[in-house]
């Protein structure tokens, strides 16, 4: 029987985590897998710290990584993977929009296909306003045409991954991690499972309009050149329309049919294109200028300040596996 670790990143949770706690427990202990739980705090300002470490001070089934400061749900979720050690993985979120019961229907789905990912898609998502519902939406199929992988609708981090895709997905050092997409990048047997996706049973999101825009920025840079191409393509237009209005004003003068020395709207409307043209282009350039400066810097996805009932396992295994 293949062994399950359930990773739950947490950011200031403290009004569903002991909820969430609950019900994954309950489903866990239905299971015939060897399971545990690794809670990633990412730098929690409320009681989060403090109701994990209660947990895993009652659960020995339970472990937790404590970051020093927050560093964001991609390092969190990747914190998680790094430090898991058994054969299947399930990621899912704290707040309960993705259910916890829903986990032995992942593994029983995983055990029929033999699939390396089960991706969580969802069907319908209560709770959510308009914009956060077409925003969502937008930005899967735009990230599907800019990208040079297709990436499944409408899913999240809400996946099981097997011991194959957690260490293919070890290897990548990038540090701006986009992690479904690079779980699709990566390839091998992937299968859809639909839900329905629920409400937050408590607190507030933890994504608003700021995060979800440098989400789906970074999102958009790391996986995809076409952003490049794209400038390109409005620097090309530019001087093509730059040369039909000379032409056009020149020919003008000449021959009478428009008055180029005053028509200094026209000349503004010039300037104005051009202008946004060059300081597109020159924005897109500083994006990715921006991320190969963090690359080159290579500093840490994530600190970890405390661990709590976390064995160095991985890195023992790592080890040995040099050696071997």
């Amino acid at each position: 029987m293949k062994t399950l670790t359930i990773i739950v990143p947490c950011y200031n949770e403290e009004a569903v985590i002991t909820e969430s706690y609950r019900r994954t427990k309950q489903v866990i202990q239905q299971l015939p897998n060897q399971t545990e739980i690794i809670y990633i705090n990412d730098g929690s300002q409320d009681n989060t710290r403090l109701l994990l470490n209660e947990i895993a001070a009652q659960d020995p089934q339970v472990k937790v990584l404590h970051f020093s400061r927050n560093f964001g749900h991609q390092p969190a979720v990747t914190a998680g993977i790094h430090h898991c050690t058994t054969d299947l993985a399930i990621i899912i979120d704290a707040d309960m929009q993705d259910p916890p019961e829903l986990i032995p229907d992942l593994l029983e789905l995983q055990e029929q296909e033999q699939a390396n990912v089960v991706y969580c898609v969802r069907k319908s998502r209560d709770g959510e306003s308009f914009f956060k519902l077409l925003s969502a939406k937008l930005f899967y199929r735009v990230m599907n045409s800019m990208s040079e992988v297709s990436f499944p609708l409408d899913t999240g981090d809400f996946r099981l991954i097997d011991r194959k895709v957690m260490d293919e997905f070890d290897r990548l050092k990038e540090r701006g991690k986009y992690i479904r997409g690079l779980i699709s990048w990566l390839g091998f047997k992937q299968v859809p499972f639909y839900y329905e996706r629920e409400a937050r049973i408590a607190g507030e999101t933890k994504y608003p309009l700021s995060k979800m825009f440098k989400f789906a920025s970074n999102a958009l840079l790391y996986f995809s050149k076409k952003p490049l191409k794209l400038a390109m393509s409005m620097g090309f237009t530019a001087v093509v329309v730059g040369i039909i209005l000379a032409i056009w004003f020149i020919l003008g003068k000449i021959y009478g049919f428009t008055n180029a020395d005053s028509g200094w709207t026209s000349i503004i409307i010039a300037v104005i294109f051009f202008g946004g043209v060059q300081l597109i282009t020159v924005g897109v350039l500083g994006q990715y200028i921006g991320i190969l400066f963090d690359e080159i810097k290579a500093r840490p996805e994530y600190v970890i300040e405390e661990k709590k009932g976390i064995e160095e396992l991985k890195e023992l295994r790592s080890q040995v596996e040099r050696f071997v």
